[in-house]
């Protein structure tokens, strides 16, 4: 992990925004219909909305999004869902994958967070996409080990992660996190899941907490 963590710099984190987007692009670009309508693992969100969402920075002003916020009695909860299912029905399927492509430079940036978050936040919603439809794992480990070593206290509490009592250590990369007498393993990706809040489909993990974060359970 330290050798990863040297390695983040401001370019290379930079790359790896660009590489995600790039790589969501292909993926969305080989989606069915079936697949667009499909559940995502955000809570009420089809992978359209998700695909929307994630691509609102690029498409809408700093302006426009003061503006949707407003319209939103300054919840960003609120105007994330509103946008997300509006872009939704207004954009076809083609300009959800080539929204990610044609942006992969763009160099928008949460609010709070830096570039790191921008990373978290392209690659946790590509999860919720990809993990939900069944697809195979496909986050580079030194991009996932990235941002597992940002996951903090702070940000489990910002995206509502219960962990609570529960350790988390992946199997494919050495990381681990808390100190919780109840253990949950899994890849590196599925985890990721976990700490930004998520639940995963059954299967995916292990341990004596790994019904406490299962998709549905």
């Amino acid at each position: 992990m330290e050798s990863v963590r040297q390695e983040q710099g401001v370019e290379w984190i930079r790359e790896q925004i660009a590489a995600e987007r790039r790589e969501l692009a292909e993926v969305f670009a080989g989606f069915t219909a079936e697949q667009w309508e499909s559940p995502s693992l955000c809570e009420g969100w089809r992978v359209r909305e998700v695909a929307a969402h994630q691509s609102t920075g690029f498409r809408h002003s700093t302006a426009r999004t003061v503006w949707e916020l407003a319209r939103s009695g300054g919840s960003i909860h609120r105007m994330a869902d509103r946008v997300a299912r509006r872009d939704a029905a207004l954009l076809t399927d083609r300009e959800l994958s080539a929204a990610m492509a044609d942006h992969a430079d763009h160099p928008w940036r949460p609010p709070v967070g830096g570039r790191i978050a921008a990373l978290a936040h392209d690659a946790v919603h590509g999860l919720d996409i990809t993990v939900a439809l069944g697809l195979a794992p496909r986050l580079p480990l030194p991009r996932a080990a990235a941002l597992l070593g940002a996951v903090s206290a702070r940000s489990v509490r910002f995206f509502g992660a219960r962990l609570d009592g529960v350790r988390m250590r992946a199997t494919d990369l050495e990381w681990s996190y808390g100190q919780g007498r109840s253990v949950v393993e899994g890849r590196a990706e599925h985890l990721l899941l976990v700490a930004y809040g998520r639940r995963v489909p059954r299967g995916l993990l292990t341990g004596e907490g790994a019904a406490l974060f299962a998709w549905g359970g």
